[in-house]
């Protein structure tokens, strides 16, 4: 497998009483939700960087308030047409 290593200050980081797994684990979901968010990852690949499945991902993404469906204009007013 290969890793990517961050040095990052703890002291600047965390907060009192934070565990450095949890910072980790914080870190990691962070770091996924940004590039599901810009479109880097999709949602499959970005569970699986921060340790979830892709459906526990996506709701924690819309618990955190990033959009988890993207429509265009045209798919947009289709959802929204009335059915004749």
């Amino acid at each position: 497998m290969n890793a990517l290593t961050l040095e990052l200050p703890m002291d600047a980081l965390a907060s009192p009483g934070v565990s450095a797994e949890s910072l980790a684990s914080e870190a990691k979901f962070m770091l996924a939700l940004k590039l599901f968010e810009v479109g880097r990852l999709s949602s499959g690949k970005a569970g699986k960087l921060c340790g979830m499945g892709r459906v526990e991902f996506l709701l924690a993404a819309g618990r955190a308030g990033t959009p988890v469906l993207a429509l265009g204009d045209d798919e947009l007013s289709a959802e929204f047409a009335p059915n004749d």
